[in-house]
């Protein structure tokens, strides 16, 4: 072989190598963009803290399906609007009305999703509010029966439609107030919830059908007090329970 083929083995040889790393250049994928914290979709459900054979007044069919069914297709359908969120914040042709759709259900799921935890994780106990716990409320209702009479009366005029009865420390305020909300995106600025009863039809029809008197008593009977004790302590300490 002659100087001459070598030399022109050797360039043909060069331009191989370097068409084919252009080739591979051509085809690397873009880095997919990192979605930020806020539109991130990926709340997971929270689990049941009891026993759901073991409640009282409520069966194990009814909160199964409830907690699956109608919390779990929230968690399901926040996620997918936060999808939908993120793709759309990176696209300045969405209209805002249409973007703003989306944030009006993602309000309402976010609404759905976390009263809808704060109910679940304030069942499970014996239904006896302590001395402290009597004492504390009653003092902001004149007494604890008061109080509960109001909020039995709110759940009373929620009964064969929707909504949620929830007792709440006002920060603003300073107040421990009961709180009647019509769907999910109602709440008071400031509040902190510390009981939580969801009075749409879903959460005790399976087994009460119309007769929503029987599953307040059902769902006063199996209220957690130790768990409203605990968030009523974090209100002082400055943290969530």
């Amino acid at each position: 072989m002659t100087s001459e083929t070598t030399r022109r083995a050797m360039l043909g040889a060069t331009a191989t190598l370097i068409a084919a790393g252009a080739s591979s250049a051509v085809v690397t994928p873009e880095p997919t963009p990192s979605v930020p914290p806020s539109f991130l979709g990926h709340h997971e459900m929270h689990p049941l803290r009891f026993d759901a054979s073991r409640l009282r007044g409520l069966s194990r069919a009814l909160l199964e399906s409830h907690w699956q069914n109608n919390y779990g297709g929230s968690v399901r359908t926040l996620n997918a609007v936060k999808q939908r969120l993120a793709a759309a914040s990176r696209d300045p042709d969405v209209p805002p009305f249409v973007y703003n759709g989306l944030k009006r259900e993602h309000l309402m799921r976010t609404g759905s999703v976390v009263l809808h935890e704060l109910y679940f994780d304030g069942l499970g106990g014996n239904g006896r509010a302590d001395h402290r716990m009597r004492s504390w409320i009653g003092r902001a209702f004149g007494t604890f029966d008061a109080w509960e009479a109001e909020f039995r009366r709110i759940a009373y005029g929620l009964s064969g439609g929707c909504g949620w009865v929830v007792l709440a420390h006002d920060a603003h305020t300073g107040l421990l107030e009961n709180f009647c909300l019509a769907d999910h995106m109602q709440f008071p600025a400031g509040a902190t919830p510390l009981l939580v009863l969801d009075m749409y039809e879903h959460s005790y029809q399976l087994d009460y059908g119309a007769a929503a008197a029987r599953y307040i008593d059902a769902a006063f009977a199996n209220f957690d007090w130790e768990i409203v004790a605990a968030r009523a302590d974090a209100i002082t300490s400055g943290s969530r329970a």
